[in-house]
């Protein structure tokens, strides 16, 4: 028992001496993407594709809709054979617009591709230059501010925020 006490003691010391020699970091990535222009451009760019996708699924689902209602309207002066059809273009109405919607905003979509396809770039070259300034400053550990990782307490002097900015050619 009591050398179970001494060993846990002796890794606890050489735990913290460890943890001492080593450096970390912080970097706010919200605050780095936001002074690049590139990254606010293409946020602009799929914020606006964005929204004429969804204009064309909501006209799609708006068809299906007044399909649906003037087929309730109707109904009663319909024959059986006639309801089944307008019962049936209702639903491929609603299966285009089930589809359109995959199509553009599935995990595998448009808007997939297109953010992937415009935010990739930016993102490398971000973490590149974070990794560059890691690499110089002898920091094992850079931490996102930004991200919900815990944080209660970030001291500014280890902020490479302006640093990341700076190595990328953009002011702060």
């Amino acid at each position: 028992m009591i050398r179970k006490t001494i060993i846990c003691l002796i890794c606890a010391v050489f735990g913290t001496l460890t943890m001492q020699a080593q450096k970390f970091a912080l970097v706010d990535m919200d605050y780095v993407f936001k002074n690049i222009p590139a990254y606010e451009r293409a946020n602009e760019q799929l914020a606006q594709v964005s929204k004429k996708w969804q204009a064309e699924v909501d006209a799609l689902t708006t068809e299906a809709q007044t399909m649906y209602k003037n087929y309730q309207n109707e109904v009663v002066f319909l024959s059986a054979e006639q309801k089944k059809a307008k019962q049936d273009a209702i639903m491929q109405k609603e299966k285009d617009a089930a589809e359109l919607k995959r199509k553009y905003f599935g995990p595998e979509g448009e808007l997939f591709k297109k953010r992937t396809s415009l935010m990739t770039p930016i993102q490398e070259e971000v973490y590149n230059a974070v990794k560059d300034i890691a690499d110089l400053r002898g920091y094992q550990l850079v931490l996102d501010r930004a991200s919900d990782a815990g944080i209660i307490f970030g001291s500014p002097k280890i902020d490479i925020s302006n640093e990341v900015l700076q190595k990328l050619g953009y002011s702060y």
